[in-house]
């Protein structure tokens, strides 16, 4: 698939087909998510890839009860996290490693869309609770969870109908004016 129509192709759906998730695709996707650009090359990025049944039903306690509803028929969840200490020094003292973190995440999103899979991340989750269910370090921050699952065109019954809206034609984008300007 050529780039363009990957990234036309990822949706934040919230149906899911079952699939398998072997250690192989794992990898695969995090060595895409590797491969973003950050900081100093400090890579502050972290994944937990989580596949087994009874660590996924403790991850989807800690969601929104909205989120929960959908979220429960995924494959996998990964939980994106990064700490302070992992950032690259910047004169203002931004925290710059959200920002890397985010574009690693962008990654492992489009080459599960490549593979066939829907990634869809979300931020209605408890994330104190996430990192307590995955034994994070104290000082680590759970910056968003991505549900996965296999694409499918059948829609869930757990979802309210503003949400089969959405899994039948992609919400609208903003045009170009609304967020860019060129000088």
């Amino acid at each position: 698939m050529e780039f363009r129509e990957v990234v036309k192709q990822r949706r934040s759906l919230r149906s899911f087909a079952p699939v398998e998730v072997g250690e192989a695709l794992i990898k695969d996707l995090a060595a895409v998510a590797g491969l973003a650009p950050s900081c100093s090359n400090k890579q502050p990025w972290r994944f937990v890839f989580v596949r087994s049944p009874g660590m996924l039903e403790r991850m989807v306690a800690t969601l929104a009860p909205g989120n929960a509803a959908w979220a429960k028929q995924a494959c996998m969840i990964v939980a994106v996290w990064s700490q302070a200490d992992l950032d690259c020094w910047t004169p203002d003292g931004r925290d710059y490693y959200q920002f890397d973190t985010g574009m690693a995440s962008a990654l492992l999103m489009l080459a599960a869309t490549e593979r066939n899979l829907t990634a869809h991340p979300i931020a209605g989750f408890d994330p104190q609770s996430a990192r307590r269910v995955l034994a994070l370090p104290e000082g680590a921050q759970v910056i968003t969870l991505i549900i996965v699952g296999g694409y499918t065109r059948e829609i869930s019954p757990a979802l309210a109908d503003w949400q089969i809206k959405g899994e039948k034609e992609r919400p609208a984008r903003m045009p170009f004016e609304a967020f860019a300007t060129i000088v």
